[in-house]
């Protein structure tokens, strides 16, 4: 009996060790990754490639990819533990600034972000048409910001029209079904209601007509507690999550499809999405680090955000410059 319970005792010492610092050990003996995307290129382009070349393999890295709405939500799976690392686009970043979550590798600019109107439904190019009209939108993400400030610049606010709060693919459903007058949304699904709607959609304003007042960064993002508990496992999937950047930039027509297997997308649709973004290899990436533009991008974000944050938090409290750096040596 003795034995018996010493060995249980030795069996429950082991188990503690393998999950003690946040990631579980596969049947491979890699650390499994739990990781969050959405469902378009810009959010999976990287990571597939890395995980198709075998790059996460090389760092000892099984990755187990989870697909959700929106940034929002990933966080709050990451905050419940049943993520590690997620992917958010340009909205969700306030919650980083406000303590949050972390960034942990810059991932690009985009410009997939875009408010489209109906000409049917009495939408013009001119903004302020949007007054009284229905329009879809997903609350605390890029969708929300992009819209507000086409709002703002029509000299309206959300009470000048009848907002709806949906996911991304509410949106989608509820704009090509003729429910809405206009919506904000973000890639894919903005290519999927212009291809929809066809001639009867255009769109109102996109990343670029705000350039001058915000960038619409991306990032990989983790939690504090799990980032100081494995942070040579955070290292090794920067690393890897720089050569899958690296053979994306070489390497567009393979990594589309790869992303549209993982979507169940076709390639056609995926591969239009390459134009989302400027994208950099890791060796610019490292470069920008160290001559502060991509500090400067964050600084530039952070104050898009206005009142929502606090603007007098510093970019590196939140940004982890020393492990994207330390990836690349």
């Amino acid at each position: 009996m003795k034995k018996a319970i010493a060995l249980l005792l030795v069996v429950m010492l082991a188990l503690t060790s393998v999950f003690a610092n946040g990631a579980s050990e596969s049947t491979s003996g890699n650390d499994t990754v739990r990781v969050a995307y959405m469902t378009n290129y810009a959010s999976l382009c990287s990571i597939v490639a890395g995980i198709q070349t075998g790059a996460f393999a090389e760092e000892g890295i099984d990755v187990e990819l989870v697909e959700f709405a929106d940034g929002p939500t990933i966080i709050a799976a990451m905050e419940s533990g049943s993520i590690d690392i997620g992917y958010i686009g340009h909205g969700a970043h306030s919650l980083c600034i406000n303590g949050r979550a972390k960034i942990f590798a810059f991932s690009h600019v985009g410009n997939g972000d875009a408010v489209i109107g109906l000409k049917s439904h009495g939408v013009t190019e001119d903004p302020a048409s949007l007054k009284g009209k229905s329009v879809g939108y997903a609350s605390g993400t890029s969708s929300e910001l992009i819209l507000r400030w086409t709002l703002e610049g029509a000299g309206l606010t959300m009470d000048d029209i009848t907002a709806y709060e949906m996911d991304a693919a509410a949106i989608t459903s509820a704009m090509t079904s003729g429910g809405l007058d206009a919506c904000a949304n973000w890639s894919p699904a903005t290519f999927t209601i212009l291809d929809t709607l066809g001639d009867d959609a255009f769109v109102l304003a996109d990343n670029l007509t705000f350039s001058d007042r915000s960038a619409s960064v991306a990032s990989w993002i983790v939690m504090n507690d799990w980032a100081q508990e494995n942070h040579d496992l955070l290292v090794r999937f920067t690393r890897a999550l720089y050569k899958g950047m690296d053979y994306r930039a070489e390497n567009i027509e393979d990594t589309a499809q790869w992303v549209a297997t993982q979507l169940g997308a076709s390639y056609d649709t995926i591969y239009a999405q390459r134009g989302d973004a400027e994208w950099l290899t890791s060796a610019q990436l490292i470069e920008q680090i160290n001559d502060g533009t991509i500090e400067r991008l964050y600084e530039v974000q952070k104050e898009s955000f206005g009142d929502a944050v606090d603007q007098s938090t510093p970019v590196d409290s939140y940004v982890m410059f020393d492990v994207m750096l330390e990836a690349a040596q």
